[in-house]
């Protein structure tokens, strides 16, 4: 049996996180052993997450990756601010971002599945149930986007104080030097600032659905109606109505957050010319931590 030194305590902190009274426990009971303390902890690891998988993760961070032709922005929850600010959470983030760019998992479930970017010898669900251990509050992987693109392509990424809050978004020129020019990259970061402050829900006004039109001029309606205004404007106050819900939902229709006089089409435009090519708002997506509700841990 090997004595339990502070050396191999410290040993045993160093290669798991675990803290000081959970290694010292498992080496006394593995006799020792190194090897066999770093599975018993795992094992206790793997036991603590299954008995705090039912607690609420409410908080977290969202954390974002771009590589070439390939931008990630993911999502994993915890209970706590506190715990989502610290290094290890901020790593498990970092970690799994990259692990999506690299593997295009299919969902949730499959990218639990694969072995852990940090520790190939786990997977990302046992490198979760891990953390969960060392940190005492659960976690979840609640949701991840992957964008690819051509070399014509230019994604730009934000990410809120606090990690609380993510953007992705795509821009389309019509050749690679036109997306790596700097006027287009000042435009991506921009407009990603731009979907995070004024959380719009489409890029255009032609992607609105019809019902949702339906149901934006049936409350029209009903509201000129309520202001007891003339029925035979209806139709024109709608309409303005109509007009402003786009501004509002719509990125392009948007009044750019840095100068108000100017619309997002309008800004759009004059990076267009300054670069000279056409360039397109393709898609945006975001990520604001808690807008999903995810129970237990990543499965």
């Amino acid at each position: 049996m090997a004595e339990v030194t502070a050396l191999l305590v410290k040993q045993l902190r160093e290669r798991t996180g675990a803290g000081m009274m959970e290694c010292k426990k498992a080496l006394d009971s593995t006799s020792g052993d190194l090897e066999k303390a770093i599975d018993e902890l795992r094992k206790r690891g793997a036991a603590s997450a299954d008995k705090k998988a039912s607690r609420s993760a409410l908080q977290g961070s969202v954390g974002t990756l771009i590589a070439g032709d390939t931008a990630v922005i993911v999502e994993i929850n915890c209970e706590s601010d506190f715990v989502a600010r610290t290094d290890d959470f901020q790593t498990l983030v970092a970690n799994v971002a990259s692990q999506v760019a690299a593997s295009n998992p299919a969902d949730v479930a499959a990218l639990s599945a694969l072995p852990y970017a940090g520790d190939p010898s786990v997977t990302v669900l046992e490198a979760v149930k891990q953390k969960i251990a060392k940190l005492g509050e659960n976690m979840v992987i609640a949701r991840f986007a992957r964008l690819t693109s051509s070399g014509s392509t230019a994604f730009g990424s934000y990410i809120h104080a606090g990690s609380q809050l993510g953007v992705l978004l795509e821009v389309q020129a019509a050749t690679a030097a036109g997306a790596a020019h700097p006027e287009v990259q000042e435009l991506v970061k921009d407009l990603a600032m731009q979907v995070a402050a004024a959380d719009p829900k489409f890029v255009r006004r032609e992607e609105v659905g019809a019902d949702v039109l339906e149901r934006e001029r049936a409350i029209a309606r009903d509201r000129a109606k309520n202001e007891n205004k003339p029925e035979k404007i209806w139709d024109r106050i709608i309409d303005g109505r109509i007009e402003k819900f786009y501004e509002e939902v719509c990125l392009l229709e948007q009044p750019f957050i840095k100068e108000n006089s100017l619309s997002i089409t309008e800004l759009v435009k004059q990076k267009s010319a300054k670069v000279g090519e056409a360039l397109t708002v393709v898609r945006f997506v975001r990520f604001k931590v808690g807008e999903t509700a995810v129970a237990g841990a990543a499965e």
